[in-house]
């Protein structure tokens, strides 16, 4: 008997490890620039579920928004962990973050 609770017990515990959400090493989004303001370092990205992702560029992130115009199709990933709860309005993008334009 209690070989089979101790059993039952492991596999339990292994369900619920993964059903517990992952804080990936990298969260990436990838849709089309619905708003952008360079000069703010604001950009809001809608994905293809319709989804908006509000970002803000921080100042020494080394990335560029001039090149961007509305209706681009981008790739922005975030370079670091960011576990699921702790998403908020408007993501900061610091160094080592990315924005690049994507393939349709």
């Amino acid at each position: 008997m209690r070989r089979r609770f101790a059993a039952l017990s492991f596999v339990l515990l292994l369900c619920a490890v993964a059903l517990l959400p992952a804080a990936a090493g990298e969260r990436t989004v990838t849709g089309t620039i619905v708003r952008l303001e360079p000069a703010g370092g604001a950009f809001t990205v809608r994905d293809g579920a319709g989804a908006s992702w509000s970002y803000k560029v921080d100042a020494d992130a080394e990335i560029d928004l001039s090149g961007f115009r509305p209706g681009d199709r981008v790739k922005v990933t975030i370079g670091r962990a960011t576990p699921l709860n702790m998403v908020t309005a408007a993501d900061r993008l610091r160094k080592g973050d990315r924005v690049e334009k994507a393939a349709y």
